[in-house]
């Protein structure tokens, strides 16, 4: 078969592959990204099949180029120097196979959707991503899209964390399963969380249900209002440190079984989703020296209480021991004392 039979024969699966009769945009993208990826510049040449050198239709035929270099990143639509900057980039990664799969993931990359600007700001935001193969990074992104990421948040998400590519599917679904069994969100709110708060998924998951239980128990606000302030791209320390201040300000009150409180609790939205200097003047009516030395004294708390639950963790350790002995007949403590 040659050449072009070949790449036409690409295209024909490319777009038959499509779930509607008319290709979208992307699609015409992928098509295009795929004829770039299989002819070389001197493929594209005018010439009729009989007037080219046999020796130049041997060479077309290749394997398309998988060997990352200038050249070849040029063929893939990214300048001289942002080739450059890639190139350089890979180098200095160590261990793995980046420069062995740098190609593949910069071509999955591509027909994801992402321009050339988009993908080296990605790289240089992740470069982890080019330890991924090619089938899981594709993996990858089909799990996304199966958790409702479509078109268009897809790649918004992609580009502004790329670090979510470097994510297990297994690890994302735990996160996913988390988020809708044990804080009862639902389904497009799970997806609403990744589109806003992508991070949420490598967060350490017993500081996530601690973050979840604080806010819904502590502090009297339901899974929409979470939503809605984004709760997830805070910290606990930070919504701990905003709450305790109005609080202990007389500002904010943890409503009662009812839901009801004396006070009119300022929004979630409004504590969360505002800079510093905003929610000290505008929300707490206090100075920015109040609040810093209220954080350190917070800091302090928050270290006692760490170490008074360590101490408590030790001591039932004790325990344990003690009564293992006990129940050995006392040896083991014996021999421990003789070894002393």
């Amino acid at each position: 078969m040659s050449f072009r039979v070949a790449a036409r024969q690409v295209i024909s699966w490319t777009i038959r592959g499509t779930p509607t009769s008319v290709p979208s945009p992307l699609q015409f993208g992928t098509c295009h990204l795929h004829c770039r990826l299989f002819c070389s510049p001197s493929s594209q040449s005018p010439l009729h099949p009989a007037q080219q050198n046999p020796n130049e239709r041997t060479h077309q035929s290749r394997e398309p180029v998988t060997e990352l270099s200038i050249h070849s990143l040029r063929d893939l639509g990214f300048t001289e120097t942002q080739a450059e900057q890639i190139c350089g980039s890979v180098s200095k990664i160590r261990g793995g196979n980046a420069t062995k799969h740098a190609m593949s993931t910069l071509t999955a990359l591509f027909i994801l959707g992402l321009n050339a600007s988009s993908v080296l700001k990605l790289l240089e935001k992740c470069p982890e991503v080019f330890h991924v193969k090619e089938s899981l990074l594709q993996q990858r992104i089909d799990n996304l899209r199966k958790l409702g990421l479509v078109e268009g948040s897809l790649q918004r998400v992609v580009a502004y964390y790329p670090q979510i590519l470097t994510v297990p599917v297994k690890r994302l679904r735990n996160v996913v399963m988390f988020l809708r069994e044990k804080c009862l969100f639902t389904g497009k709110q799970v997806t609403d969380i990744l589109r806003e708060s992508p991070a949420v998924v490598l967060e350490n998951m017993s500081q996530l249900e601690y973050k979840f239980q604080y806010v819904y128990f502590r502090m009297g606000v339901k899974q929409a209002e979470m939503l809605k302030s984004r709760l997830f791209r805070f910290t606990l320390d930070e919504v701990r440190c905003r709450h305790c201040f109005l609080e202990r300000r007389g500002m904010y009150e943890t409503p009662d079984k009812k839901g009801q409180t004396t006070i009119i609790n300022p929004k979630l939205e409004s504590i969360l989703n505002v800079s510093e200097g905003t929610f000290v003047t505008d929300v707490a009516m206090a100075s920015a020296e109040e609040y810093d030395v209220f954080k350190k004294l917070m800091e302090r708390e928050w270290r006692e209480e760490e170490q008074q639950m360590d101490s408590i963790d030790t001591d039932h350790d004790d325990e344990e021991e003690e009564e293992e002995d006990m129940a050995g007949g006392g040896k083991n403590s014996y021999k421990r004392r003789k070894r002393k």
